[in-house]
């Protein structure tokens, strides 16, 4: 199995390295970059470029790690038992498969998706090291042991929101997603519009990346916020020559609530706009 990227993911040399070195090791792969590089996208690309079946476990503040394996409902089984429902004699009925499990007991090698494992617990990782080591685990309530059929290709994503546990870090490969330069934005770009005129992508790529290096910008705007600009300013018929007037004193591009994410940094550029027109007027 051997991931060369895909027809609507860009992928460079080095990210398809770590793939592949990821999949020989048979070692979980964890992704780290800035939000919006494409870090999630990139297992649902890997899954299709192999043909395999796909499980995405989304964590959140409040997950823990039993979840992925399964949840035992014991609430409803007591309930039943009242009501004196038959299913009660077989524990079963109350044991919710996660995602871990399903991955584990499909009939051909999937792809795991762990998402943003930083939003957790810092526990949460360490609790998963003999899961993800041994591929197995054990259900109490019924007492038997699940295996991997097949040993899922486990990506994992971080935002780097906390720091993740030496121990766990040593069991994964790692790779970081650096901000793609202009080259490969442009590449990113005509996968998605094929039909874009280029002095328009051009001149947003100009926009794009002046906005990045402002100064103190709380949020610097990411690939997808990018993409979801240019949709906005094709839908409009915004032409290239809107974006070649790149005139500070009007520091704000049209349509920025697309780029722009934060008051402070809306009320940053108006600001350089007004110092840029008091010192033109100087």
């Amino acid at each position: 199995m051997k991931f060369n990227g895909t027809e609507r993911y860009v992928a460079t040399d080095e990210l398809k390295l770590a793939v592949n070195a990821a999949i020989a090791l048979q070692r979980p792969l964890l992704i780290k970059g800035e939000p919006g590089t494409g870090k999630t996208l990139l297992a649902e690309e890997v899954a299709q470029a192999l043909g395999a079946p796909l499980y995405t476990w989304h964590v959140k503040s409040t997950t823990k790690a039993h979840q992925g394996l399964y949840e035992y409902d014991a609430v409803s089984r007591l309930r039943d038992s009242q009501l004196g429902d038959p299913r009660v004699a077989d524990v079963r009925h109350y044991i919710k498969r996660g995602k871990l499990w399903q991955a584990f007991d499909s009939d051909a090698r999937a792809v795991l998706l762990i998402d943003e494992i930083d939003k957790a617990d810092i526990e949460f990782p360490n609790d998963l090291l003999h899961e993800l080591d041994r591929m197995e685990f054990h259900v109490y309530e019924t007492g038997e042991a699940v295996r991997a059929k097949h040993r899922p290709i486990i990506v994992i994503t971080s935002n780097n929101e906390k720091e993740l546990p030496d121990a766990f870090l040593r069991r994964c490969f790692f790779h970081y997603i650096a901000f793609p330069d202009r080259a490969t934005l442009q590449r990113i770009v005509d996968v998605h519009y094929p039909g874009i005129a280029q002095d328009l992508a051009a001149r947003a790529l100009d926009m794009f990346f002046e906005l990045r290096e402002v100064p103190a910008l709380k949020k610097k705007p990411s690939t997808s916020e990018l993409i979801d600009w240019l949709k906005l300013l094709l839908a409009d018929h915004i032409p290239a020559s809107a974006l070649a007037e790149r005139d500070p004193a009007r520091a704000i591009p049209p349509l920025y609530g697309a780029l722009i994410k934060h008051e402070q940094d809306v009320q940053l550029l108006e600001r350089l706009a007004f110092m840029h027109r008091r010192t033109g007027r100087g």
